[in-house]
This record gives C-alpha cells, structure tokens and sequence, in this order.
C-alpha cells in the first residue's frame, strides 16, 4: 500500500486553498492556490467534470453559488467555462491540468473526487479515468481521496500507486438530504477503509471522538479531519487528528 508523503501529516491543509474573497481568492481559484504556495500550506482541492469529462477544479454541482453561471457544470463546456468568472475574484474556473503545472510539487496536493452517483453509489468511474490521465504524468507529493467508496476503489484501479484515503463523517441525515438515512447509516460505520486499500481517513472534526475512528488510528491509519475554521478548534483536533484541512484564519506550521 502507497503511504502518504510526510509532507500531509506536516503542513497544514489549506481547505480548497486559501481562499479570502475580501482579497481576491475564491475558493479553489489559482489566486487562492498561490497564496497558499506562499505560505508553505498543503492544498486541498476538488475535482467536477465538465462536459466532456475534463476535469475542473470547482466544489459544487452547480455553478451558482461560486461563479457568474448557471447549471450544473457537468453539462457545461470547457470553452465555456473558460469564460465564466469565479464570484469574488477576476479568474475562471481551472482545469486540473492548470492547477498541477501551478502547483508543480511545491507543496502537497490533496484531491476530493466528487460524487457523481448522487447516492454514494457505484455509478462513478468517468471523473476518475479522465483525472488519472493527467495525474499519472505528476510527480509532486499528492493523495487522493472521496466521500464514495466506489469512487476511492476506482482510484486504486487507476491511480494505484497514488495514496488514497476516505472522506469520512457523522453522517447524520439531518445535513445530508437527500442521501437516504440507511445509506447515511452505512458509511457513518466507515466500513469500507480496508476493502478500497485507504491509508487515510478524513474526517469531519467534530466527529473525531467517534470510536471507529480511534480503532482505524490504532491499526494504523492516518488520520487528518475537516474542516477547522479556529485555533481553539484546532487545539482540540489535533488530540486526535495528526493534520488539519483548515479555513478563515491562519493555521499555524507545527515547530
């Protein structure tokens, strides 16, 4: 199994880059990669397709909240999307491509691939393939991760020399309309860390007293959480977590 590069469990992970949008940084924009660059974070970003399944580094289905567009961005063109302007910045929307020559191993890269089955399902694989044909050509320190399970074992069968892990959570059905509560109730378990080959969970920060979690720790997975927006939170993480995905302060580099 693929281990992750000391660097994850070193610096901290700036949550879909260092995004600011009072200056110009929004979120998983080039400008809040290169801030973060700067500041000697590791970067945490996340992958949707475009139309024709290249991959585009944006967080939502849709493209309302985050950028001057409408629809979803999977039925959007990449010409198009290199028009459409991020809300709270001057840039467009950033293929993956763009993000890796930016990047360029200069400080760890975490990828979350969206669910594109909507139910946490097995309809997945598309992302994946188009992802791995442009990720097996870096050479910079990068993991890989999902909230799918299937989606993380389509990794290993493409990427499997890149460390993968799961992202992980209370899962309570309140806040994950409308994932149904018996799916909610199965992943909350975490059961499939050793079936999809993770090294690493993450996992939501509020959570992590959860016993599985400590039980996954003691045979030996990293474990790093989402999402810390303080330093009083972070002092209470990192009991448990050996890293930090973080957001709307300044994490601080451990000595």
């Amino acid at each position: 199994m693929t281990q992750l590069d000391p660097g994850f469990l070193k610096h901290p992970i700036a949550h879909r880059a260092l995004h600011d949008v009072s200056d110009g940084r929004p979120e998983n924009s080039r400008a809040a990669i290169r801030a973060a660059i700067a500041a000697g974070y590791g970067i945490e970003i996340d992958l949707q397709p475009a139309q024709d399944g290249t991959p585009m580094v944006f967080h939502d289905y849709g493209l309302e909240r985050l950028a001057q567009g409408t629809g979803r961005i999977r039925n959007t063109t990449v010409a198009d999307l290199s028009t459409i302007r991020l809300k709270g910045g001057d840039e467009t929307i950033p293929t993956l491509a763009e993000v890796l020559t930016l990047v360029d191993g200069q400080v760890p890269l975490l990828i979350e691939f969206k669910d594109q089955d909507g139910q946490m399902g097995p309809n997945v694989g598309d992302l994946e393939t188009k992802a791995a044909e442009v990720l097996r050509e870096y050479s910079g320190p990068l993991a890989v991760m999902s909230f799918n399970p299937h989606s993380v074992a389509k990794l290993a069968e493409v990427l499997p020399d890149v460390p993968r892990g799961l992202v992980t959570s209370a899962y309570d059905p309140a806040n994950w309309s409308p994932l149904p509560a018996t799916v909610c109730t199965r992943l909350r378990a975490i059961p499939d860390y050793e079936a999809v080959g993770a090294c690493f969970i993450s996992h939501e920060v509020a959570d992590l007293a959860r016993p599985r979690v400590a039980a996954l720790k003691a045979a030996g997975a990293h474990i790093l959480c989402w999402t810390v927006k303080s330093p009083e939170n972070e002092a209470e993480a990192r009991k448990i977590a050996e890293n930090i995905t973080f957001e709307q302060y300044l994490a601080a580099h451990p000595a």
